[in-house]
């Protein structure tokens, strides 16, 4: 099964480029062409979410922020599923694990536990899940964080912290109010059940679903690696922070947004690729603004 939804995702990449792959015990990732793919690398525990698996996904977001090359980030996993949820034998042996996840210094937005998603969101390059088998738990609400999610056509989803006794806390109230309606939110969470991607997909919770998830997330990610670094990061924020915004603070977020990208090198870069239709090849951005 993950051969199928594991493949070079670099066949389709015309001019191949330098690959740095730092990698760790947990994860996984390489850039090519200013695309960030990264694995969750602990097949044999389904993936699961123990404490090392926590800290290595917030170090690698942390990683890619500071890395002004990258445009884009696909977020796959290695193995039979993207991931299973908490790994509840590692709370287990582990009686520290629960406190230190939970626990937030005054000057952070987030305990340990909500940053796993919330880093990802809080990227500012786009960031494409992509799906397969299990996504439960504490897996679906990373997967929830990404702008996009591709899911495999046989993935089985399931917000099933209520199994356990407990509520969802990995910032989902940040994804699922976006995505879904409330009464359909309130449903998958009280009865903790498990749907597929059909249904995942009708509740707005999949952007697509695909035999073949991984191919169809890195398209979408070179067209999004060809456009201005500024403005899509621009974008990404001004859908992220403006939603659900009052009219007057929606207003104003659009004025500051595009304030910022008015007469800077890469805005002036797109203007000259729109108006030069003799080009036969576009010219390149700079890498993306702080």
């Amino acid at each position: 099964m993950a051969d199928i939804f594991l493949p070079d995702p670099y066949a389709m990449t015309a001019t191949p480029q330098p690959t740095r792959s730092p990698s760790t015990q947990r994860v996984s990732w390489e850039v090519n062409q200013h695309i960030a793919v990264v694995y969750l690398n602990r097949p044999d525990k389904l993936n699961g979410l123990d404490r090392p698996m926590f800290q290595q996904l917030i170090q690698c977001a942390q990683d890619i922020r500071r890395d002004r090359s990258i445009r884009v980030v696909v977020l796959a996993a290695r193995g039979d599923s993207f991931c299973a949820g908490l790994d509840f034998s590692a709370v287990s042996k582990d009686p520290w694990m629960i406190p230190r996840l939970l626990l937030k210094w005054p000057w952070s937005k987030t305990n340990l536990a909500q940053q796993i998603a919330m880093c990802w969101r809080d990227l500012p390059v786009p960031v494409i899940a992509v799906v397969h088998g299990n996504c439960f738990g504490g897996g679906l609400q990373l997967a929830l964080a990404a702008d996009f999610r591709f899911a495999a056509v046989q993935t089985r989803f399931s917000i099933m912290e209520m199994k356990w006794g407990l509520i969802p806390d990995m910032s989902i109230l940040t994804s699922l109010t976006n995505l879904t309606r409330q009464d359909i939110a309130k449903e998958l969470t009280m009865t903790g059940r498990v749907f597929s991607a059909g249904e995942a997909h009708n509740y707005g919770l999949v952007t697509q679903v695909s035999p073949a998830p991984l191919q169809e997330a890195m398209v979408l990610a070179e067209r999004l690696a060809q456009q201005s670094p500024d403005a899509v990061a621009a974008t990404k924020r001004l859908f992220n922070q403006g939603w659900k915004r009052g009219e007057w603070s929606a207003l104003r977020l659009e004025r500051w947004l595009q304030y910022r990208l008015l007469g800077r090198r890469n805005q002036q870069i797109a203007m000259k690729n729109g108006l030069d239709k003799s080009a036969k090849e576009p010219r390149p951005f700079g890498p993306r603004c702080r």
